[in-house]
């Protein structure tokens, strides 16, 4: 059956909304050579959106034509505002952005581990609301909050894990009941990185791949057919679990030890470089594993040891990484996380290697393109991508009197 005039002014109006979000400003004209609409339909449909505080004039374009310039229509930036955490063992990153996602303000702060919960809660807390108000925006519309560990499915939050400081579960209701109209969403930290890096990084060019995290503790996040996969209970890419060759023992239900953590954890990875003789200097701004990496990376050419480490290294990524490949034939696997940042194109082709000997599916490996940002950015992508579908929603229906059946 057709449409009905109502619901396709509300089908034309979203698709200029994400035609404006994705190209940026656009005249008339272009919005209606890029949605094949009428000249009549795109004035109506500017002059609604207008109307409505969505779209506004940002300019004019820059070809002469015969009479004035043509108006430039964009999307108004400041109708809402976001905010994005990355929720971190050791402390909290938070950055707050307007509706198109530029970002206005950032900042870190650490949380020592024998903050307790309370003081912990409120310090992550009173940073979001310092950074907010250095943006401007005192009301967040909408906060998206990345963090370690599983997230139900079915509620949304995330669960106890006797692994993570206490201070993690409280934060999510604590941020709801600082911003109580803001909607706020919480979702593993591993799977905004692979978001982040599917619209921005390293997988733009893929509709399946499988995001290794390499870092304090082992993540994945799968990726197929363009979305992502959490799994029945949220626990899709938990392969620190993952029992391989290699180890003391097994993995149990509630301790990871002895499986793909125990080889290629960070405290796995220190202890790798020591074995192999491999020192590096420490880094303020990094952990001790990721600098040992990045110096191997560095040092690899001269001297063996370094090299040595880096093939090590190298053999247990490509464990875990084969056992995902075998089962998922994802064509592609990106190496994130602090290790595999500071692994870069140098580990990252190692494993490549390796695999190939391993496996007979064809797999690029890839290291991720967005670094440490990689969890902020798809916190706040996820919080933008949530606002946008709401505010670009038509609006509900207002129902009649009590037995009419009508709606305005």
């Amino acid at each position: 059956m057709p449409a009905s005039p109502s619901t396709a002014r509300a089908i034309n109006d979203r698709l200029a909304l994400r035609l404006l979000q994705q190209e940026g400003p656009l005249t008339a004209g272009q919005l209606k050579q890029l949605t094949g609409l009428s000249r009549p339909t795109v004035a109506d449909l500017v002059e609604r959106l207008t109307a409505s505080g969505l779209v506004e004039v940002v300019g004019e374009s820059g070809e002469q034509r015969r009479g004035p310039n043509a108006k430039l229509y964009g999307i108004v930036a400041d109708r809402a505002y976001l905010a994005a955490l990355d929720v971190r063992t050791e402390g909290v990153s938070v950055l707050v952005s307007d509706l198109l996602g530029r970002v206005l303000a950032e900042a870190s702060a650490p949380i020592g581990g024998g903050t307790g919960t309370g003081p912990a809660v409120e310090q992550a807390v009173g940073l979001v609301e310092r950074v907010a108000k250095e943006a401007g925006a005192d009301r967040p519309h909408t906060v998206g909050i990345g963090a370690p560990g599983l997230i139900d499915p079915a509620s949304g939050e995330l669960r106890d894990s006797s692994g993570l400081p206490a201070w993690h579960r409280r934060l999510v209701a604590a941020v709801q009941e600082r911003f109580p109209e803001a909607r706020v969403s919480v979702e593993n930290e591993t799977n905004l990185a692979a978001l982040a890096e599917q619209r921005e990084g390293a997988a733009r060019d893929r509709d399946t791949f499988v995001l290794l995290w390499l870092g304090l503790g082992i993540g994945a996040a799968v990726v197929l057919d363009g979305t992502l996969r959490r799994g029945a209970s949220g626990g899709a890419g938990e392969i620190g679990f993952l029992p391989v060759p290699g180890t003391a023992g097994l993995p149990s239900a509630t301790d990871c030890d002895g499986g793909f953590h125990s080889l290629a954890g960070a405290s796995a990875v220190v202890a790798l470089a020591a074995a192999h003789g491999f020192a590096a200097p420490a880094a303020a701004d990094e952990p001790q594993a990721a600098a040992l990496v990045r110096g191997a990376v560095r040092a690899a050419d001269r001297e063996p040891a370094a090299a040595r480490f880096l093939d090590a290294l190298a053999e247990r990524v490509s464990l875990g990484a084969a056992a995902v490949v075998s089962v998922l034939d994802p064509g592609c696997v990106v190496l994130a996380g602090e290790v595999g940042r500071a692994g870069g194109d140098a580990l990252a082709a190692r494993v490549r290697g390796r695999l190939a000997r391993m496996s007979p599916l064809p797999t690029d490996v890839r290291p991720g393109a967005l670094g440490g940002g990689a969890v902020l950015r798809g916190a706040l992508l996820t919080a933008r991508d949530r606002a946008q579908d709401e505010l670009f929603a038509p609006p509900r229906p207002v129902a009649g009197p009590a037995g009419s059946g009508t709606g305005r």
